[in-house]
């Protein structure tokens, strides 16, 4: 999910200028697979013959993939279910979450959602490495000679495009953004010039050559959808960029210029094979003359960084979202933009995505190899979300019935069938990325299984609001504002407790201060803040947020005009509780490993702090020991 602009952005600029962002940002991924997709799809594991029935079969395929998942399934149907104006994995299941609340669907529901966003860094990471060395290796075209060169050059965009990350996404985009729109009319050219040679190949937008591929040799046509696939990945990223460019500019854009300039790509390709079937070695950049082959590599290089650039900024995005709603432990995150929320930097994503793809580019060496790898991530996303998509036509459109069943069933059936075939990917490098989703999913549920055993474990010994009160009545008040954070509203937090017993007095004002993260993506200002008062200087604050925002207390409470006076945070103390977590065997709640990784989680997050943005000057933390 790329983080390139907010949702009061997309409301503002035209559809003209939001249509050309989401060119640039949106489908620079799916943009990027005419490099390598057919090839991939002839020389690939499963090499089909070059002749007339395969080509036809293979890019009438790839029509008709692009039709039913990119344009039916997406456009269509996905970007209707919109969270407040949000797309995306994580903005699907707070929406479902939030209308089927306790129902017995839910726990496996949230399951598939932090399974989709594990899935996605797999993808985050496979995207640059292979979009980049499929582009550079363009140059053994220009001059066999310069094939030692691929991998160095490749690893030395990688390496600056990562440093750059510090700098904001807009600033990237608006350095490559206009080189999108050349690309794809160049994509849209080369494919027209080729046509002319062998007009014929239009007729595989007949789904005839689907089935006569099918027929031919059905076990080879399976395995090698494995391939055509690579013509699909990049389509989650058009619902989770919906809140950035909105429905209609990302629909329009799709349907008026990208889908018609991928299509005359492809078939441009198809047709260069009909007339050279050794052109297949490496048809997107044969199918320049030989003068333009260079500037093609250039071009190309340039497109594969933009797209590149949009899984980058997307995992920062989700890994945002992730923190929000509480599946990882606080992170330190930077913002790129004065004007934009949503532009932001997260260090530790950075530099380990920087360290896995330099991985997969040393370690495989070519986009071919590669290509083996990628494709299964993006495929079970797509797979989850077709099932969440089930549930949220039956459980909360109400569709009707047949009309959902045949809706749903066709996306099922061509998402698992391309699931199917990419199964047979993991013993050439399928592997990588179910190994890295496998570790992330773990991660991201046992902090969130390790959050709600740590809250149980305080509310057992947490003493009721109004019990602590009438009980502290007798202590010592001096001058002065305490705010003291909780998970909950109505219960004392144990830094409370702490400072009365060590300290032996009150402040005569009092906050107990909840910060709530909602199921929205979004919390208007005037819904951010919520107090009650508890009696005897005593206040119970909430504030509100969207997964989507960020937490800045002192900026929220400045607004507070109902606690007895006017509030300043340079004159008020921050008491932040921190327990040192301790695995024990006596708690049985998760595995002893699992409890040990919660801990160094624990131990390893950022600040509260820094996190919620408090003065340095003016917070106390107080240690506790917690066994979970």
């Amino acid at each position: 999910m790329d983080a390139t602009a907010s949702t009061t952005h997309s409301q503002k600029d035209s559809l003209p200028v939001l249509m050309i962002g989401a060119i640039g940002v949106v489908y620079g991924d799916i943009g990027t697979s005419p490099l390598y997709a057919l090839k991939e799809s002839f020389i690939g594991p499963h090499p089909l013959a070059i002749d007339r029935l395969h080509i036809f079969g293979v890019l009438s395929l790839i029509f008709w993939s692009l039709m039913l998942i990119v344009t039916v399934k997406y456009v269509a149907v996905a970007m209707r279910a919109d969270n407040r104006g949000e797309g995306g994995s994580f903005a699907l299941l707070a929406l479902m979450s939030r209308h089927l609340e306790g129902g017995r669907w839910t726990a496996s529901l949230v399951m598939l959602g932090v399974l989709a966003a594990s899935l996605f860094y797999g993808d985050a990471m496979l995207t640059p490495a292979i979009s980049v060395l499929s582009a550079v290796e363009g140059l053994t075209i220009v001059e066999v000679r310069l094939a030692p060169l691929v991998l160095p050059i490749s690893v030395v965009i990688l390496i600056a495009l990562f440093l750059i990350q510090a700098r904001g996404t807009a600033k990237v985009g608006a350095l490559l953004g206009p080189v999108v729109l050349i690309y794809f009319a160049t994509l849209a050219t080369l494919g027209v010039a080729n046509i002319a040679m062998h007009p014929e190949i239009l007729g595989i937008l007949n789904p005839y050559w689907v089935f006569a591929f099918f027929d031919y040799d059905p076990r080879l046509a399976f395995l090698a959808m494995g391939s055509v696939f690579l013509a699909v990945t990049g389509a989650e990223t058009l619902y989770a960029d919906m809140g950035h460019f909105g429905r209609k500019a990302i629909g329009l854009s799709w349907l008026t210029l990208v889908y018609p300039c991928l299509m005359l790509n492809y078939m441009g390709q198809g047709a260069l094979l009909l007339e050279t079937p050794a052109a297949v070695e490496n048809p997107f950049y044969l199918m320049a003359p030989e003068w333009a082959r260079l500037p093609l590599v250039l071009i190309a290089t340039a497109a594969t960084i933009i797209a590149s650039q949009a899984v980058i900024s997307g995992a920062f995005s989700v890994t945002h979202q992730a923190v929000q709603l509480g599946f990882l432990p606080r992170l330190r995150t930077l913002h790129t933009s004065e004007k934009a929320a949503g532009q932001i930097y997260i260090p530790a994503i950075n530099w380990g995505l920087l360290i896995m793809v330099l991985l997969l580019v040393l370690g495989f060496r070519e986009s071919t190899r590669l290509a083996s790898a990628y494709g299964i991530s993006v495929v079970g996303t797509m797979l989850i979300t077709t099932v969440m998509l089930g549930f949220l036509v039956f459980q909360v459109w109400r569709w009707n019935r047949w009309l959902a069943s045949a809706t749903i069933g066709i996306f099922l059936a061509v998402d698992a069938l391309y699931f199917a075939s990419n199964i047979t990917k993991i013993p050439d490098g399928g592997w990588f990325p179910l190994v890295v989703a496998g570790g992330l999913f773990t991660i991201l549920t046992t902090w969130a299984t390790g959050r709600k055993l740590m809250r149980a474990r305080l509310e057992e010994t947490a003493i009721p609001l109004t019990v602590f009160i009438k009980s502290a009545r007798s202590a010592y008040r001096v001058s002065g504002t305490a705010i003291f954070l909780s998970a909950t509203p109505d219960s004392i937090p144990s830094a409370l407790l702490h400072n009365l017993k060590h300290n032996q007095v009150m402040h005569e004002r009092v906050l107990i201060l909840t910060v709530a993260v909602g199921e929205v993506p979004f919390v208007e200002s005037a819904q951010r803040i919520e107090v009650h008062g508890a009696g005897d200087g005593f206040y119970q604050v909430v504030l509100h947020y969207g997964f989507m925002q960020e937490v800045d207390i002192p900026r929220d409470l400045s607004a507070i005009d109902c606690i007895g006076g006017p509030f300043n945070s340079m004159t008020s103390s921050f008491f932040l509780g921190r327990q040192k977590l301790i695995a024990s065997k006596e708690h049985p709640g998760m595995a002893l490993w699992r409890e040990r990784l919660f801990a160094w989680m624990t131990k390893s997050s950022e600040s509260a702090m820094e996190f919620f943005r408090l003065p340095t000057n003016r917070v106390v933390e107080l240690g506790s020991q917690l066994q979970i």
